[in-house]
C-alpha cells in the first residue's frame, strides 16, 4: 500500500513540476529593413504580440532584436513571422 502511495505522489509530483522544465530562452534576430528610428517601435511592438514573448530590445544601430521568451509557448519561428509579416524579415544572428 505503501508503495503504490509513494509512487502516486511521486507521479503526481513529476505532473505539477512539468513547468520548472520550461526554459526561457533568449535568442538575437538580425532585422533587415530598419531605415529610421521609428522602425524598431514596429519591430518590437510585433514580436511582444506573440504568446510567450516576456521581453524584446531592437536596436536601429546594430539591426537586431534581443528576444527574451517561454519556449513551450513559441518558438524562433513564430518570431521571425512576426518581424516578417510586419515588414521586417529577420533571421536567427550567427
Amino acid at each position: 500500500m505503501t508503495k503504490s502511495l509513494a509512487a502516486v505522489l511521486l507521479g503526481l509530483g513529476l505532473l505539477a513540476s512539468s513547468p520548472v522544465f520550461a526554459g526561457e530562452k533568449t535568442v538575437t534576430l538580425a532585422v533587415q529593413n530598419m531605415y529610421c528610428s521609428a522602425c524598431p517601435i514596429t519591430v518590437k511592438s510585433s514580436l511582444e504580440v506573440v504568446p510567450g514573448v516576456a521581453n524584446a530590445v531592437v536596436s536601429y544601430e546594430d539591426k537586431t532584436a534581443v528576444v527574451t521568451f517561454d519556449d513551450t509557448k513559441t518558438g524562433v519561428p513564430a518570431l521571425i513571422s512576426a518581424t516578417t509579416n510586419a515588414g521586417y524579415p529577420s533571421a536567427l544572428k550567427s
